[in-house]
């Protein structure tokens, strides 16, 4: 899905030196914050990469009116938490892969160390991920209406459970791993009674539930089957309706095609299995 581009000045690096700007701020300042401005905030925040600060600026949103985001807000918090663990789920990869790597040549105290360091990307990922799922919890997914906005946070809300349980070793991984397969069946459900086989927000959501049972569940036949399924469903939609494969067609044949690259991957584990 495409980002609101704003205007930017002859020298866009200027966004990065801004600080963060809070309501308490403004209100001092005598600058009462209409929905308009925090929006406009959130997406000056989120051009600079200020994610932090697009997600206070739609917290203040939602404060404010009973929790229900247009889609222009609803995406806004979806990049930000997305660009936010992004970042510390690649770290933790890395640091990961090294420890592997170098277990061998490394001693005992630089195990450690590289241990202590995945320790904080951790705590830092948890923190993210709980904070969203609250959020969701809480707020988001009960006020949302039936059809694609309960699917598109019931969507979230499986992913950063599924983020979760990618990375803790503590017996909690099983709890969070039901957690997110719940929110992924409830998503699924309410998709597949509401949402035609085209539309993004669905096959989005059957790539992450796939990639659930690929990675968390270590089924790579079932993500296969599940992957497949959503796959030709949405082709035989297609087929038949013209009006309907022109809807979304960018969105629809960019998560088409990550789904056929996966679903080629997979094969070929189960292959060799």
């Amino acid at each position: 899905m495409s980002r609101l581009k704003l205007p930017l000045p002859a020298n866009p690096s200027v966004f990065a030196c801004l600080s963060p700007i809070s309501l308490g701020d403004l209100q001092q300042m005598d600058m009462p914050l209409s929905r308009l401005d925090c929006l406009f905030l959130a997406k000056v925040a989120d051009q600079a990469e200020r994610y932090h600060d697009v997600v206070a600026q739609l917290k203040d949103i939602i404060n404010d009116n009973n929790a229900r985001l247009t889609i222009d807000e609803r995406n806004l918090l979806s990049i930000a938490y997305k660009n936010l663990t992004a970042n510390l789920r690649e770290s933790w990869r890395t640091i990961d892969a090294l420890q592997k790597r170098e277990a061998l040549s490394s001693t005992r105290h630089q195990v450690k160390l590289m241990r202590v360091q995945k320790d904080r990307i951790e705590k830092d990922l948890d923190k993210v991920c709980r904070d969203v799922v609250d959020l969701l919890e809480r707020y988001l997914i009960p006020a949302a209406s039936n059809g694609e906005e309960k699917v598109f946070y019931s969507k979230m809300r499986g992913d950063y459970y599924r983020y979760l349980a990618e990375l803790t070793r503590l017996n909690s991984r099983e709890d969070l791993g039901k957690a997110s397969l719940e929110a992924y069946k409830s998503a699924y459900q309410h998709a597949l009674a509401t949402l035609p086989a085209t539309h993004p927000t669905r096959l989005g959501l059957a790539l992450n539930f796939a990639v659930y049972f690929h990675d968390i569940m270590r089924s790579p036949e079932r993500a296969c089957h599940l992957a497949k399924h959503a796959f030709d469903e949405a082709i035989a939609a297609a087929a038949s309706d013209a009006s309907v494969a022109m809807a979304n067609i960018e969105d629809v044949l960019t998560i088409l095609q990550l789904m056929r690259d996966d679903l080629i991957l997979w094969r070929g584990e189960i292959s060799k299995e």
